[in-house]
């Protein structure tokens, strides 16, 4: 029997970390060292889509026996994009901007198996509906998540989930991070199972 290769996740985000280990596989993390800037142009679906194969390429680059997982998200409004606040007056700004509207969160994974020739990539799609909230509500949301690290200032698994009025997904956990259903998916065909012994 062939032994599974190495499986390495190529991100430095501990929320997708956490959902790959949901699949209960073994895996190394490495930072992909990639250059996240769009290009001039870029849709945020192709945005993520490239960022998820460029995090992919690059780890796999340094161990081509490995299967690489690379995933990116990049929040859609009205076809900008929304990328991580950074702090909280970049947050207060894009909540503010997203109140009452719908925003598309693209969820890519990329998976790159470079010794075996192997290299996928989907996007993952997930609308969301965004509750008309007043500065106060956006306020002492921050003041209570301080949800700075994730792209459109919302923690859907925590507290962010009282700014929305609906999710519209095939693939739940992709607005955590990484589309879980997805993954596993390109993983079975670059020859890891979840399920199998």
């Amino acid at each position: 029997m062939t032994p599974r290769p190495l499986l390495i996740l190529g991100s430095t985000s501990r929320y997708r970390r956490e959902l790959l280990e949901r699949l209960r596989l073994p895996f190394e993390v490495r930072s992909p060292e990639v250059d996240e800037t769009p290009l001039a142009g870029e849709a945020p679906a192709a945005l993520a889509l490239r960022l998820a194969l460029a995090k992919a390429r690059a780890v796999a680059a340094h161990a081509p026996d490995a299967v690489v997982i690379g995933s990116d998200q990049v929040a859609d409004l009205e076809g900008t994009p929304v990328g991580k606040p950074g702090d909280h007056a970049r947050a207060v700004a894009q909540l503010r901007s997203m109140r009452g509207k719908a925003v598309v969160f693209q969820t890519a994974v990329a998976v790159v198996h470079r010794q075996a020739g192997f290299e996928a990539s989907v996007l993952v799609p997930v609308r969301v509906r965004f509750r008309d909230l007043s500065d106060n509500e956006i306020e002492r949301y921050l003041r209570a998540e301080q949800p700075y690290d994730c792209a459109g200032s919302a923690k859907s698994e925590g507290l962010g989930i009282a700014l929305l009025t609906a999710i519209e997904s095939d693939d739940p956990t992709a607005l955590i991070g990484l589309p879980l259903i997805r993954t596993a998916e390109l993983l079975r065909q670059a020859g890891i199972d979840p399920l199998a012994a």
